[in-house]
Protein backbone atom coordinates (compact mmCIF):
# COMPACT_ATOMS: atom_id res chain seq x y z
CA UNK A 1 0.00 0.00 0.00
CA UNK A 2 1.28 3.40 -0.72
CA UNK A 3 2.49 5.56 2.05
CA UNK A 4 -0.08 8.92 2.01
CA UNK A 5 1.56 11.82 2.23
CA UNK A 6 -0.21 15.30 2.55
CA UNK A 7 0.87 18.94 2.32
CA UNK A 8 2.21 20.73 5.93
CA UNK A 9 -0.32 23.35 6.68
CA UNK A 10 2.57 25.84 7.64
CA UNK A 11 5.50 25.52 4.92
CA UNK A 12 3.45 22.85 2.54
CA UNK A 13 6.06 20.71 2.46
CA UNK A 14 5.07 16.75 1.92
CA UNK A 15 4.75 14.81 4.87
CA UNK A 16 4.24 11.30 5.50
CA UNK A 17 0.99 10.12 7.26
CA UNK A 18 1.93 7.95 9.50
CA UNK A 19 1.88 7.13 13.32
CA UNK A 20 5.42 7.75 13.47
CA UNK A 21 4.75 10.72 12.22
CA UNK A 22 4.59 13.22 15.88
CA UNK A 23 4.15 15.88 14.35
CA UNK A 24 1.66 15.27 11.71
CA UNK A 25 -0.15 17.18 9.73
CA UNK A 26 3.19 19.21 9.85
CA UNK A 27 6.77 18.36 8.79
CA UNK A 28 8.34 19.74 11.97
CA UNK A 29 8.19 21.04 15.79
CA UNK A 30 8.78 24.45 14.27
CA UNK A 31 6.12 24.21 11.82
CA UNK A 32 3.64 23.00 14.35
CA UNK A 33 4.69 25.58 16.97
CA UNK A 34 4.49 28.35 14.50
CA UNK A 35 1.05 27.05 13.91
CA UNK A 36 0.17 27.15 17.52
CA UNK A 37 1.98 30.55 18.18
CA UNK A 38 -0.49 32.41 15.19
CA UNK A 39 -3.29 30.72 16.97
CA UNK A 40 -2.62 32.05 20.06
CA UNK A 41 -1.73 35.13 18.83
CA UNK A 42 -5.22 35.29 17.25
CA UNK A 43 -4.24 35.28 13.89
CA UNK A 44 -6.43 32.58 12.33
CA UNK A 45 -10.38 33.08 13.49
CA UNK A 46 -13.30 31.12 13.11
CA UNK A 47 -16.23 32.65 11.41
CA UNK A 48 -19.41 32.38 13.28
CA UNK A 49 -22.56 34.30 12.15
CA UNK A 50 -23.72 37.22 13.93
CA UNK A 51 -26.67 36.70 16.79
CA UNK A 52 -29.56 38.40 17.14
CA UNK A 53 -30.05 39.68 20.19
CA UNK A 54 -33.09 39.05 20.59
CA UNK A 55 -33.48 35.57 19.25
CA UNK A 56 -30.31 34.94 21.75
CA UNK A 57 -33.61 34.87 24.57
CA UNK A 58 -36.23 33.02 22.55
CA UNK A 59 -37.65 31.06 24.91
CA UNK A 60 -36.25 33.15 28.17
CA UNK A 61 -38.33 34.51 30.67
CA UNK A 62 -36.72 38.24 30.95
CA UNK A 63 -37.59 41.54 32.27
CA UNK A 64 -39.22 44.04 29.72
Amino acid sequence: MPVRTVACPNCGARVEWQPENRYRPFCSERCRMADLGAWANEQYRVPVPADDPDKSFEGADRET
